[in-house]
């Protein structure tokens, strides 16, 4: 499974951003997908995770109310629509996907959010 992301980029505080995640290889539609993320000098962190049916995990507490993670098995494609955004949001932002645990990482998409 080759996971591509996409959808990073400069935004001001307050901005919305949505991003998107391309599977190929094989179909997703029955793995567990996810989105992480990993600012600068800091450790790789969870973000929310949607299963094969659509129930989510999730998102964490300091980005519920403000990130959604969809997903569209049809297209082999996952979202994480990301609203309200602050200059603590700036990171690489990573998708993932497995069954169990997340075996498959896609090479990340920068978001930076300008105060």
């Amino acid at each position: 499974v080759q996971l591509q992301a996409s959808g990073g980029g400069l935004v001001q505080a307050g901005g919305s951003l949505r991003l998107s995640c391309a599977a190929s290889g094989r179909t997703v539609s029955s793995y567990g997908m996810g989105w992480f993320r990993q600012a600068p000098g800091k450790e790789r962190e969870f973000l929310a995770s949607i299963n094969w049916s659509g129930s989510t995990t999730g998102p964490v507490d300091f980005v519920k109310g403000r990130f959604t993670i969809s997903r569209d098995n049809a297209k082999n494609m996952v979202y994480l629509q990301m609203n309200s955004l602050k200059p603590d949001d700036t990171a690489v932002y990573y998708c993932a996907a497995g069954r169990g645990s997340f075996q498959y990482w896609g090479q990340g998409t920068l978001v930076t959010v300008s105060s």
